[in-house]
């Protein structure tokens, strides 16, 4: 009864404050057309034919013998690079959580080489990969006089992605070995157990749902990852890649949109598994915080293999990172070593590196805080509102997460050029810049929600209830209240959109139009063509921007940000 009184009045107040139910409104309506009718057009596509219902397009896809190779091909590379992802990321997270390092440099190395894949172009590795081991590589041609050696199918695919995502993992794992309570370790070991099967039989039972939870959203990056097989894969053809050129080669838009609905089934199973089962199932084992610090280990038996893995693997990435600078100032990859900016410079004269540049900076800046502010307003009326379209707007805003980015691409494409806006003011949002934002927004949200809520969990709602209290309408204690309280998280959804929206690739290579140049698409366009000196003269220059604008919010939280504050007042 109380229950359905407070329901009530909750309704009561949110009908009686104008400025909240406009927003929820046009949050669902952007919901709607951005997100979920892409992907109703595409089961259309899919599923409607000349005469009405039909599975025709799908039983023409699958007679392709290249579709069902690619399937077997996406689901081979994405079970190994999900578990090999897992178990690095477990490796480094269980070296920073529990093992004495000799020298704070070691974990400084660990943390910069765990971050960079994240901060990159998602295809940089495979430049350094080709320039490394490939007919041409330093390693293999100069070092090891392997002249026939290809890097390009299955292992180039698996071994690039698994260094691009293992840091996804390594963050996962983290925090569930950062709330174990080391008291539970220490008793096993108090009865005579050995490291070794305390770790086993203790500390991995209790990880275990968080591993599988790591191993599936890796699995759905991975099969979802379109730069690295277009530029490592070779013949070696993934479902995100066979869907591009099904639709730019063959000219199939109908075949391409009933692929892309295979590929969007598989990463929604996984997604939902991995959202509604194992991530719940891995909080409910770890619930709260460590009760006390872990003593950590300092026996040289444990200390030196783990130190020795991590440094080899942590070296290992950071010679690939260290490659594509160096790829941009060499004369000619593979033969001529002597420095120069020859392809510094034509990248701004010959390729129009300026407009690239701008183009990619201007959309992404204009995406990034539009990204950061409807995240935090999702965020604010998931964890504090009740109304019922709740359930709908964090589902939808979260189901981006799920949707490959080629699969989104080809539902704009049947959306927006053709569809029920064939005709009318959103189709003349495609070819636009505008689209492209829209597409940035989408793609980066889920992720910005996601540290809205976590931040917005932890305000008591006493607070705003004062500012309610006193008179202050949604929108007043939004901005002055609860805004600059999750300030921290807010200027990490801006710095996250920023670099996700000028490193992507897959959702904009389909959508782009000449008007305008990005960075990535050049970089894509001259890695397949062989022009490595240009690809990693665009590719050191787009780093060198992503990297300082997470240093720049790094520096911009440490000094002005709400924990700063919150520090000094006391």
């Amino acid at each position: 009864m109380a229950k359905s009184q407070s329901a009530s009045l909750d309704r009561k107040k949110l009908l009686g404050d104008p400025i909240m139910v406009t927003t929820i409104v046009l949050l669902i309506v952007f919901l709607t057309v951005f997100i979920l009718y892409p992907l109703a057009i595409l089961l259309v596509d899919s599923f409607i034919g000349d005469h009405g219902l039909t599975l025709d397009t799908f039983k023409r896809v699958m007679d392709l013998s290249n579709f069902r190779k690619a399937i077997t091909n996406t689901l081979k590379v994405g079970f190994v690079v999900g578990i090999a992802s897992a178990l690095i990321g477990l490796l480094f997270a269980y070296v920073e959580e529990y093992v004495k390092l000799r020298t704070k440099f070691m974990g400084g190395l660990f943390k910069v080489v765990s971050m960079l894949p994240v901060v990159s172009p998602p295809f940089v590795l495979s430049l350094s990969m080709i320039m490394l081991f490939g007919k041409a590589g330093i390693i293999t041609r100069f070092l090891l006089k392997i002249y026939d050696n290809s890097v390009y199918g299955f292992w180039g695919i698996t071994i690039v992605q698994t260094l691009t995502f293992f840091p996804v993992c390594y963050m996962m794992m983290k925090g569930l070995l950062k709330n174990i309570d080391p008291s539970l370790e220490e008793a096993a070991r108090d009865m005579g157990a050995s490291r070794f099967k305390v770790f086993m039989t203790v500390t991995f039972p209790l990880i275990l749902p968080g591993l599988g939870n790591a191993f599936l959203v890796t699995f759905i990056e991975s099969i979802a990852d379109f730069a690295n097989p277009m530029i490592i894969g070779g013949s070696y053809d993934t479902l995100a890649t066979t869907i591009y050129l099904q639709i730019t080669g063959a000219y199939d838009k109908q075949g391409a949109a009933a692929m892309a609905v295979v590929l969007l089934v598989i990463t929604l199973l996984m997604f939902v598994v991995q959202k509604y089962y194992l991530e719940r199932k891995s909080t409910a084992t770890l619930s709260g915080k460590a009760s006390r610090e872990r003593m950590l280990i300092t026996d040289k038996s444990v200390t030196l293999p783990l130190t020795i893995m991590c440094s080899a693997l942590a070296l290992f990435v950071i010679m690939m990172y260290i490659c594509v600078p160096f790829g941009a100032m060499f004369k000619t990859w593979g033969y001529d070593f002597h420095l120069t900016f020859k392809w510094i410079k034509l990248v701004f004269t010959k390729y129009k590196g300026l407009k690239a540049f701008k183009d990619s900076f201007v959309l992404s800046l204009i995406a990034a805080p539009i990204t950061a502010l409807l995240s935090m307003i999702i965020s604010y009326l998931v964890v504090k509102r009740k109304f019922k379209g709740k359930g709908f707007i964090e589902a939808v805003s979260m189901l981006a997460m799920a949707v490959p980015g080629t699969v989104l691409g080809i539902g704009y494409i049947r959306g927006f050029s053709g569809g029920l806006f064939g005709s009318g003011i959103l189709q003349g949002l495609y070819g636009t810049g505008v689209i492209l934002v829209i597409v940035f927004v989408v793609r980066s949200l889920p992720t910005g929600t996601r540290s809205g809520i976590s931040a917005l969990r932890q305000i008591d709602k006493s607070i705003e209830e004062s500012a309610y209290d006193m008179g202050a309408d949604s929108f007043k204690v939004f901005m002055t209240v609860t805004l600059p309280l999750i300030k921290d998280s807010f200027l990490s959804g801006f710095v996250t959109s920023f670099v996700r929206s000028i490193t992507a690739i897959s959702a904009i290579i389909l959508l782009v139009t000449p008007s305008y140049l990005l960075i990535t698409v050049q970089i894509n366009e001259f890695a397949e063509k062989g022009s490595y000196g240009i690809a990693c003269a665009f590719a050191t220059i787009l780093i060198i921007i992503t990297y300082g604008s997470v240093l720049l919010m790094n520096f911009i939280i440490k000094h002005f940000g709400t924990s700063r504050r919150i520090k000094v007042k006391e």
